[in-house]
């Protein structure tokens, strides 16, 4: 079972790591309103950055933005560099769980991952990044289980409601469940929306370096999961949303499929198909992601295409991306929904034979995905291993958000703060 008792050599429950990037800071906030939500209704917590003077400035803004006057003074400042090893393994050593937002994880999150291990202390980031997810199981489960340790990847929207969506379908459904189709729509208000472009940087690189990640899938030796019922096939346009829709380009199918497998490793549990795609609206818009895509298929190639990339990131997304990210207007007026179709077998009915006899739909609904339902999720999967340690896996290690918590309140949780679960 994961420690989670604060001591006086390890006095906070909470360290958030990168308070001062442009997501770190929406999670200082969520903490902030949250500490009601601690083990035993207290939520002891602190921001580490490199600069004691940008903290201070981000504590003094969430002071201001929630009404809280005390952040500025009862919320303590610790300094630590990725960098610097030495100011990480003195952090990790004072938290029990740390709550990394320095990404890119490529560039910046091993060392991290390193520290927690070595020094005791569990883990949450929010990467979207498959590599960096999969090679931290592959080099640090073992010694993670040996330490106690949780590290428990992609926390955020990045792919909480992909990964947690397929469960919960899953154990709504009566009966086998062995495929689920997800189509995901995001609204913007007049004012439109935008993400900042840290998340841009890493699709550059991992996209760059998409041939590393089969050399490194195959280090593991799986056995391929059993298919149950039909495979299923791609599709491009669908009904259901009246849509066009794209193969989502992110970690969430990654995800599930790391979520099924130990599902069905440690708890012989039917592996269920996972397809994961984006609604990109009209035909206009296909028109334009498909230049889009090719321009930037043809660029991150080459050192000087991911240059131009990095540098000029709304001329080449469209104003997708920004340096800026968007304002706290744009994000009050933006949502997300994603539908989750499902189908398999009635309890009556053998898996092994015949067609799926039996369908479900299912939503997760929630506010703005990158800057709102982020923070709430990795808060919200944090205040899960303080007060569920029991519900976690027996053993520390490497985890999805799916194989952490699919045992826990998690769900409910989510609920309780705007990410909503719902079967329509």
């Amino acid at each position: 079972m994961a420690r989670v008792e604060t001591s006086p050599s390890r006095p906070y429950h909470l360290i958030i790591f990168g308070a001062t990037g442009f997501t770190g800071q929406f999670v200082v906030e969520e903490v902030a309103r949250t500490v009601s939500e601690g083990p035993k209704g207290n939520l002891k917590w602190a921001v580490a950055g490199r600069s004691r003077q940008k903290l201070e400035k981000v504590l003094e803004q969430a002071a201001g933005a929630l009404s809280k006057p005390e952040l500025r003074t009862q919320v303590d400042i610790i300094v630590a560099d990725v960098g610097e090893p030495d100011s990480l393994a003195a952090m990790c050593k004072r938290a029990v769980i740390v709550l990394n937002c320095v990404g890119p994880y490529r560039f910046h999150g091993e060392s991290v991952v390193r520290a927690c291990v070595e020094n005791g202390a569990h883990h949450i980031d929010i990467s979207g990044e498959p590599q960096f997810l999969e090679s931290m199981q592959l080099n640090y489960n073992s010694q993670a289980a040996e330490k106690g340790v949780y590290i428990i990847g992609s926390c955020g929207f990045d792919s909480i409601p992909a990964d947690m969506g397929v469960l919960y379908t899953r154990d709504q459904f009566k009966g086998t469940l062995t495929a689920v189709e997800s189509f995901l729509t995001v609204s913007s208000g007049p004012d439109g929306g935008c993400i900042h472009d840290g998340t841009w940087q890493s699709a550059i690189y991992g996209l760059a370096d998409r041939h590393k990640l089969s050399s490194l899938r195959r280090k593991f030796n799986h056995k391929p999961l059993p298919t149950v019922g039909p495979k299923l096939k791609r599709r491009y346009i669908n009904k259901e949303i009246q849509q066009y829709a794209l193969p989502f380009m992110g970690s969430d199918p990654a995800v599930v499929r790391r979520t099924q497998r130990f599902l069905s490793e440690e708890h012989q549990d039917t592996p269920v198909q996972y397809g994961a795609y984006a609604g990109i609206g009209g035909i206009g818009n296909v028109i334009k992601l498909m230049f889009a895509g090719m321009m930037f298929w043809f660029l991150v190639k080459f050192s000087f295409g991911r240059n131009l990339l990095t540098k000029y990131p709304e001329f080449f997304s469209y104003g997708f991306f920004t340096k800026a990210g968007p304002t706290r207007k744009q994000m009050e007026a933006s949502s997300f929904q994603i539908s989750f179709h499902g189908e398999g077998y009635t309890e009556d009915q053998d898996p092994s034979k015949g067609k799926p006899n039996a369908k479900i739909r299912t939503l997760v609904q929630g506010p703005e995905c990158g800057y709102v339902a982020t923070p709430i999720a990795m808060v919200q999967a944090a205040l899960t291993v303080l007060n569920e340690p029991s519900a976690l896996p027996k053993k520390g290690g490497v985890y999805t958000p799916g194989a952490a918590f699919a045992k826990s309140t998690f769900i409910d949780r989510l609920n309780k703060h705007g990410i909503q679960f719902s079967v329509v």
